[in-house]
């Protein structure tokens, strides 16, 4: 069975870091295209970051370029969101998201096939 359970999510004062881990199982993930999202209360689905499995190319929104920084483990079959300098407005429940081959820049979360639980991240003032 196909699964992505993400952790490493808790409570952290503004300026702060966390790391979030994503453990992907049940099916080979080297042509996929690994993401993160994040949602808040009220709000929609709101794309984070991405990363091509197979090359590492990543792929990051302005909101969060040079703060935040994805990557992969192939040996743990783990992809990582390093959270740096966290704001009270990244306070979301973050999900791991898996997808087919494709361009790293899709930020809709419907192209994606495979979704974790969420972890969820609180940032306080």
């Amino acid at each position: 069975q196909v699964q992505l359970v993400e952790s490493g999510g808790g409570l952290v004062q503004a300026g702060g870091s966390l790391r979030l881990s994503c453990v992907a199982s049940g099916r080979t993930f080297s042509g996929y295209i690994m993401g993160w999202f994040r949602q808040a209360p009220g709000k929609e689905r709101e794309f984070v970051s991405s990363i091509r499995w197979s090359s590492g190319s990543t792929y990051h929104p302005d909101s969060v370029k040079g703060r935040f920084t994805i990557s992969r483990d192939n040996a743990a079959n783990t992809v990582y969101l390093q959270m740096n300098s966290l704001k009270p407005e990244d306070t979301a429940a973050y999900y791991c998201a898996a997808k087919s081959d494709g361009s790293i820049a899709n930020r809709n979360p419907r192209v994606y096939d495979y979704w974790g639980q969420g972890t969820q991240v609180t940032v306080s003032s």
